[in-house]
């Protein structure tokens, strides 16, 4: 594919809204409000469902560069990632489904179907991801068709986490339930995957070599320059899942005000959505698309609203809503940075050691992700429950608790920022990037 030929619109609509749309939105319903669905619903002790979280999300780490490895290995008449998107959809809308039923049973037995079904979950997604991922630098060979698709993406990620956590309390409402929200979403993922596998090729793969997957992972791990931009991945996944996951807790409990659950949720969402269609261009532009310079400075920015907000965010309503909204809009975009700093990876990797490891690379930044997501997912559970949460105590939080609240909502993902900051100062790809230009036109 040279300059000029460019991904079909079905292509590029179905590779947006598969994993970036209908997944997204049912796992950012999971990531905003799976939580206190457990504690506050299900009715699982704090510790217990922290406990759990740390299990179910740590196995989930683990099996990325399995999963990631195993795609690159696939053989089929289909090809090497495509089968996963025409087989997976539909058991993922199922489990999704599953997890949200509050069955009938002793706290011993909610805690072994909720943990069974989370772990089944997040496996699904996984499988979900990895070959989703691959498929881009396999089927499109210019960067900037390539990064013009990823911010595409996650403007699609930001509106449907938009959708997800400011409007799902409205949805079930109506519905009844998280169930058939859950159907509806995983329908319009499925859809959208097999669209996906109708309209995608892998015309731009090497073969892997007949070795075994621990000869990958030291073949890509040998690499230890790279280990600055795994770390960037695993902190962009723990401030990007406290910024949502820790946002209904705050409001609900810190400020006590659950009746702005909704419009604040809102407010974040649609900073995202700012970040990921405007500001993120913007920055390029700037920075003349320098994506580590763009990158340290919207941290920056996101680091003096978190801190202001840390110490400041309760003494007035106006300041809380309008510098989340500015945290936001410009420390979203990491979800849209992180992926280019994947297709870098890919074609740093390729360039050094003339193999295609699109998949474990993926797996890796998964893996380094789902380790943020422990952080995040368990992390808040555990802060709760040693900081003497008591759930549905609105106004009779112990002031531990509150102190918790509002160090996961700002105080963490201000930390987030900073080691992002100082680990891009040493991103080894940057000067390599005319070798692998001068390389992907002779290969």
């Amino acid at each position: 594919m040279n300059q000029q030929e460019k991904p079909s619109a079905a292509f590029s609509i179905s590779w947006c809204l598969s994993y970036q749309g209908g997944a997204m939105l049912v796992a950012a319903t999971i990531s905003s409000y799976f939580s206190v669905f457990m504690t506050d619903t299900i009715g699982i002790p704090a510790a217990a469902a922290s406990i759990m979280m740390f299990i179910a999300t740590l196995w989930d780490a683990v099996n990325d560069p399995i999963m990631g490895t195993l795609a690159d290995r696939t053989k089929s008449k289909w090809g090497r990632y495509r089968p996963y998107f025409l087989f997976f959809p539909p058991l993922f809308t199922v489990v999704a489904m599953l997890l949200f039923l509050n069955p009938d049973l002793p706290t011993v037995g909610k805690i072994l179907y909720t943990e069974i079904f989370y772990i089944m979950w997040g496996m699904l997604y996984t499988i979900l991801t990895m070959p989703w991922q691959s498929i881009l630098p396999a089927h499109i060979k210019d960067d900037g068709q390539r990064n013009g698709l990823i911010q595409a993406g996650a403007t699609c990620m930001a509106i449907s986490f938009t959708i997800a956590s400011s409007f799902t309390t409205q949805f079930v409402a109506i519905l009844g339930s998280y169930v058939p929200l859950m159907l509806i979403y995983g329908v319009f993922c499925t859809v959208m995957y097999w669209i996906l596998f109708k309209t995608s090729t892998e015309k731009y793969i090497m073969p892997v070599e007949k070795h075994s997957v621990g000869d990958d992972l030291k073949k890509l791990l040998k690499h230890k320059e790279l280990l600055s931009v795994i770390v960037v991945w695993m902190m962009s996944s723990l401030g990007y899942g406290l910024m949502f996951g820790s946002s209904v807790y705050y409001i609900m409990y810190y400020y006590e005000r659950p009746d702005l659950i909704s419009s604040y949720m809102l407010s974040v969402s649609v900073g995202a959505i700012v970040s990921m269609m405007v500001l993120m261009g913007v920055m390029l532009r700037i920075f003349k698309g320098s994506v580590v310079k763009a990158f340290q400075v919207s941290q920056g920015i996101t680091l003096v609203c978190y801190v202001i907000l840390f110490f400041f965010g309760k003494t007035s309503m106006i300041l809380l809503y309008a510098l989340t909204f500015i945290a936001t809009a410009f420390g979203a975009m990491e979800q849209a940075m992180i992926n280019i700093l994947v297709n870098d990876t890919i074609d740093y990797i390729m360039l050094k050691d003339k193999m295609t490891l699109s998949a474990t690379i993926s797996a890796i930044k998964g893996f380094a992700q789902k380790c943020g997501s422990t952080l995040s997912n368990s992390g808040i559970l555990a802060v709760l429950a040693v900081t003497g949460y008591v759930a549905g105590a609105i106004g009779e939080q112990p002031e531990s608790a509150m102190i918790g609240i509002n160090f996961m909502r700002f105080g963490i993902p201000a930390l987030t920022c900073v080691i992002i900051i100082v680990c891009l100062a040493f991103y080894p790809i940057s000067k390599y990037y005319g070798q692998i230009a001068e390389f992907k036109t002779v290969s």
